[in-house]
């Protein structure tokens, strides 16, 4: 029995990895001689940014993209610039519930 190539692997690893999500934690600890000299610890979260909000990750980056792309769409559809302050955006997640945030 040989290995076979399957060209799709790739394309679902990344949608998994998109919709579901992924954590990666090291502990890494430099040595020498049996002398502990360095200790790293590391943890990383990779996933699609639906997910990522979904978990609480990114909403107020996201909160403040979104509020940049309606005053950006207010802009160019009355002609003159237009801040938004204090207005709520609602953020839908893949789900059906709406959680809403203020803006700064």
């Amino acid at each position: 029995m040989e290995p076979t190539k399957d060209e799709n692997a790739l394309v679902d690893v990344l949608d998994v990895l998109l919709r579901d999500g992924v954590v990666i934690r090291a502990d890494v600890v430099v040595s020498v001689a049996d002398v502990p000299l360095i200790g790293i610890k590391l943890s990383a979260a990779i996933a699609g940014m639906e997910t990522m909000t979904e978990y609480g990750f990114f909403e107020e980056w996201d909160v403040k993209r979104r509020n940049a792309a309606i005053a950006r769409r207010q802009y160019t559809e009355s002609g003159s610039p237009r801040r938004i302050r204090g207005s709520r955006v609602a953020i839908e997640d893949g789900r059906g519930s709406r959680r809403s945030h203020n803006s700064e």
